[in-house]
């Protein structure tokens, strides 16, 4: 009877400027007696665990540790400017889902700007991809799942960042 020995070696690692890669081997032997697979196992993994450091030295491309955090040039590839002349930092797609976001679930923009600026110390419209995805991020946790109208269309109503 044949059994067979499937193994697999991965590693991950963490590169300055938010970056990482990552490399894994897989390997399938047969092995003919079952005794043989304590040892096998062993060998394999030594095997693999060598080939995957070996490999994984070389890490390629490695972004400075400002990468994507320029502030001195608009990254929407549209020159930052909607056809009603505001400027956006952010990608188009960021920023037409803050929007939706804003118009679904009837947020004061003020009171999304001021959170903006309490977050990163700008405006929403200045904020960059990484920015807008963190403002992103919290509207959603705030505000995801279904719309919820309000009478007044202000979801923060108490001024202090909590939701009325």
């Amino acid at each position: 009877m044949a059994v067979k020995l499937i193994a697999n070696y991965s590693k991950r690692l963490g590169l300055p400027g938010y970056s990482s890669h990552q490399f894994a081997v897989s390997i399938e032997t047969e092995l003919v007696h079952t005794d043989q697979v304590a040892d096998e196992a062993a060998r394999v993994y030594r095997l693999l665990q060598t080939n995957v450091d070996e490999q994984i030295r070389s890490t390629g491309f490695v972004p400075p540790d400002n990468y994507g955090m320029d502030d001195s040039a608009p990254t929407n590839g549209s020159n930052g400017h909607s056809p009603n002349g505001e400027s956006w930092r952010c990608s188009d797609k960021q920023k037409e889902l803050i929007l939706k976001l804003v118009d679904e679930h009837s947020l004061d923009k003020n009171e999304i700007d001021h959170l903006a600026r309490q977050r990163f110390g700008k405006g929403v419209r200045q904020l960059n991809k990484m920015e807008a995805s963190g403002l992103i991020d919290e509207l959603l946790e705030t505000h995801g799942g279904k719309p919820q109208r309000r009478s007044s269309g202000r979801a923060y109503a108490n001024g202090k960042g909590g939701r009325s």
